[in-house]
């Protein structure tokens, strides 16, 4: 069994406008290997791990996580 890496790649590329090709060749990967990154279905090494975390200026949490991010509009605090 292996562990699922969860991530936010395709959140990152679409808020900055850029293809998955575009991201790729950034990388210096295929752009397939991107849309496997993104479904889920490769886990990166470490080292493209901090190159993806490098090109959008975040920290590698903010894109890789063990455990699934929350849906974008979820509301995250209790009201009251």
């Amino acid at each position: 069994m292996s562990e699922v890496i969860y991530n936010r790649i395709a959140m990152l590329r679409a808020e900055r406008g850029i293809s998955r090709r575009q991201l790729a060749e950034a990388l210096g990967v295929h752009y397939q290997t991107v849309g496997y990154l993104e479904r889920g279905e490769f886990s990166p090494s470490l080292h493209l791990a901090l190159r993806l975390a490098e090109y959008f200026e975040v920290p590698v949490e903010v894109i890789f996580s063990t455990s699934p991010f929350p849906r974008i509009g979820a509301d995250v605090t209790p009201r009251g």
